[in-house]
This record gives structure tokens, sequence and C-alpha cells, in this order.
């Protein structure tokens, strides 16, 4: 592999490690292929990653799962070759959408829970407790609206954030 393309598939998996979204050998793999003026077999793919070919052929699956990598025939061989995706936009609605939103929804089903938990006890949740939930739902609820948004293409409703999440001033204000 070439200085350049070692750079960026190190970085990239430097990057990919704290994101939480690929492993660093997914986003290696991802980084070699983007460079490659050619889509690169299994078997050179770990040839130049140093990696075994069953490991590759797992991270593989999971870059082709998120769009980010796609199978290309290439005429002469039986063997399956691939290439990264070059449409970020598209890569990153997939990833908005599959990770960030189901993480998103996660909180908003626990603030659900929380609520049923607080009528179940048969009593009324403290004021400041409601208070507590209602903003979190509300800050979750807007991010869960601009993931969609996002996705759709569609302008993030930024303005909207300032009903939610009070700015440092105005809480300066309070105290």
């Amino acid at each position: 592999m070439d200085r350049v393309t070692g750079t960026l598939a190190d970085g990239l998996g430097t990057a990919a490690a704290a994101s939480g979204i690929l492993s660093q050998q997914q986003a290696r793999i991802f980084g070699l292929l983007y460079l490659s003026g050619r889509p690169l077999s299994l078997d050179e793919i770990a040839s130049e990653l140093s990696q075994s070919k069953s490991n590759v052929s797992l991270n593989i699956r999971v870059l082709v799962e998120w769009h980010l990598v796609r199978r290309r025939p290439v005429p002469g061989s039986r063997r399956d070759h691939y290439e990264a995706a070059t449409d970020f936009f598209r890569a990153m609605q997939e990833i908005f959408e599959r990770r960030f939103r189901w993480t998103v929804r996660q909180v908003l089903a626990a603030v659900a829970d929380a609520r049923a938990v607080a009528a179940e006890s048969r009593r009324a949740p403290a004021a400041e407790l409601e208070e507590r939930l209602a903003r979190l739902e509300a800050f979750f609820a807007l991010i869960d609206a601009g993931i969609g948004a996002f996705v759709r293409g569609e302008a993030f409703p930024a303005e909207q954030l300032r009903n939610v999440i009070p700015l440092r001033a105005e809480r300066s204000k309070r105290r």
C-alpha cells in the first residue's frame, strides 16, 4: 500500500475507533477502497491491510450493509470485488437513520418508561421531575425530527433548539 493510502486508512481507522459507528478495521478497509483506482478482491484487501481474508470478509459485510462499500463484478474474474461508495450524503443518511435515530428513539422510550413507572406508583411525579422528563423528551424528539429532515434532504430545524435548551446566558440569569 502506498503512503498516502496508508495514511488515510490509518487515520480513518483511528477516527472510527472513537466514533462507535465503524470499527477501526472497517474504516481502514473503506480508506483503502476509497483511494483505490479499481475494485479490489478480498485477497487484495487482506494482503494490503495485513489481515486475514475471513476478518476482511466479516468487515466488508458490515460496510456493504451500511452502503459504504458495494460489490462490483470484474470481467474475467469469479471473485468478489469491492469499491467504496462516493455518495457521502447517502452514506451519512444511512448512518443517521440506522444508528443515531435508533439511539435517540431509545432515549424517548426510556422517558416514556420512566413516566409509566411514575404512573404505576400511583403518585404524580414531582413538578421538577416532570419538567426534566419533558425537557429530555422535547430535546430528543427534536433531534429525531432533525434526523428525519436530514434523511429526507431537508433543513434541520435548529432554531427550535432555543425553545428546548436554554442558552447559557439565560441559565446564568436564573441563578
